[in-house]
């Protein structure tokens, strides 16, 4: 599966109230490695931006003039993410934005959903970690992430963190070691132990039992039946 993780930034806050696209970035994963592809752009809106948004990514109208328009970036982007599945954090308002100025060009570009599959990681974090915050700063401090970087929000580097993020959330090593007192008393106190993985480790080696240790699983499965009824392990075979 090609995954690509992708994030945006804009003039506001809603399309429907004339608010445009001013930056798309994604970076590519095959296999839950990154690949080192990525688009990104900036782009001119024809519009100002909201104070409000300004201060989130610090995107100015000034820096943003001299920037292509959507219908000149269009459909390379359109070619990057067609046919991928979409990791977004908070889907509904990046994919309500790029399918709002797809149809602003009125060239027949299909809505995302119709070409990509998409997946939630604001949706998956609250069901994994349900009554905490799940944004992508208090995702960053559960899985130990570094972002002291980021200052701004930036959709390039802010698709590169959640990428940390998604592998970490679903699939990473976590530590066995008990729960400490801390672990419940909400934001500040849960922070797992986590050991960032590498993207060049080799695959874990798959060990099968020989024909004597399955036999010795077949007997002792006999003799708990013998004492208990129908072993678990034999309920779907």
């Amino acid at each position: 599966m090609r995954q690509i993780v992708l994030d945006t930034e804009t003039t506001g806050i809603d399309p429907k109230q004339g608010h445009r696209l001013i930056e798309i970035g994604c970076v590519e994963m095959m296999g839950r490695k990154l690949t080192k592809k990525h688009f990104h752009v900036y782009i001119n809106p024809d519009r100002e931006v909201e104070e409000e948004a300004y201060r989130v990514h610090g995107i100015s109208d000034e820096f943003l003039a001299d920037k292509p328009r959507f219908h000149q970036v269009a459909q390379e982007f359109f070619d990057f993410i067609k046919g991928a599945e979409l990791i977004i954090h908070n889907a509904p308002f990046d994919i309500g934005f790029i399918d709002h100025e797809f149809a602003l060009l009125g060239a027949g570009f299909p809505k995302v959903a119709e070409v990509c599959q998409i997946f939630d990681s604001l949706v998956y974090a609250r069901k994994k970690h349900p009554g905490q915050k799940n944004n992508l700063d208090a995702l960053c401090k559960r899985y130990g992430i570094d972002n002291s970087h980021r200052e701004l929000h930036g959709a390039l580097l802010d698709s590169e963190i959640l990428a940390d993020v998604y592998l970490l959330m679903t699939g990473g090593q976590t530590s066995l070691g008990l729960a400490t007192s801390a672990d419940s008393q909400g934001e500040e106190g849960d922070v797992e132990a986590i050991r960032r993985l590498s993207a060049d480790r080799p695959a874990l080696k798959v060990l099968r039992a020989n024909d004597t240790e399955l036999q010795a699983h077949e007997e002792r499965l006999d003799l708990i039946e013998k004492k208990a009824g129908q072993a678990l392990w034999r309920v779907n075979q």
